[in-house]
């Protein structure tokens, strides 16, 4: 009888040290998705997306890819707030994208000062932008005039403003640089819903 009771407490003791092992296990495993768990938290921001892009490096390869990042630091314009410094640093960004004869036609100050008013203005009036769609790349038009490369695409804005969604369609002109970038040489408003 001695040697079953032996053997009996040998397994219960193996069983009690298995569940030990693996309750430790199990929360060493659990401590550390806890701690990264703030880490996943910390999303970037619209704003922060924007401007963490290098255009040295990564500058948008189509015409579609330009104006799809304008209407991201568009949005980014009119939907979030800002510091005086990060809207400033948007603008530049903006301006990175614009044909030097666009840039040319105002001083960064200008550009500051009326981009500040309109935001004002969309503000003012409770507008933000809800939504974007630029042509697809089948629908970007192509041609060469005046020796230079051209592009023309489209892009559908949804404003929304109190309950009601406005649709604004841009159509966008970019011209190829001498580095081989498109970029936005203007565009005009086409309609409003």
């Amino acid at each position: 009888m001695q040697r079953f009771k032996g053997t009996k407490g040998t397994i219960l003791l193996i069983i009690l040290a298995c569940l030990v092992v693996g309750y430790y296990f199990y929360l060493s495993n659990n401590s550390g998705k806890k701690e990264e768990e703030p880490a996943a938290a910390e999303v970037m921001t619209m704003t922060q997306k924007a401007l963490s892009r290098n255009l040295q490096s990564n500058y948008p390869p189509s015409p579609r890819e330009v104006v799809k990042y304008f209407s991201e630091i568009t949005q980014c314009f009119y939907n979030e707030e800002h510091t005086d410094e990060e809207l400033k640093d948007l603008a530049l960004k903006m301006r990175e994208i614009y044909d030097d004869e666009l840039v040319a036609n105002q001083t960064e100050e200008e550009y500051l000062d009326l981009l500040k008013k309109d935001i004002d203005e969309y503000r003012l009036n409770g507008r933000s932008i809800s939504g974007y769609s630029p042509s697809s790349s089948m629908d970007v038009e192509f041609f060469t005039e005046n020796g230079y490369d051209w592009a023309r695409l489209y892009c559908i804005y949804d404003i929304k403003q109190s309950s009601l969604i406005y649709k604004t369609t841009l159509c966008f002109i970019l011209r190829k640089d001498g580095d081989g970038h498109y970029k936005i040489y203007g565009w005009e408003k086409q309609d409003s819903e």
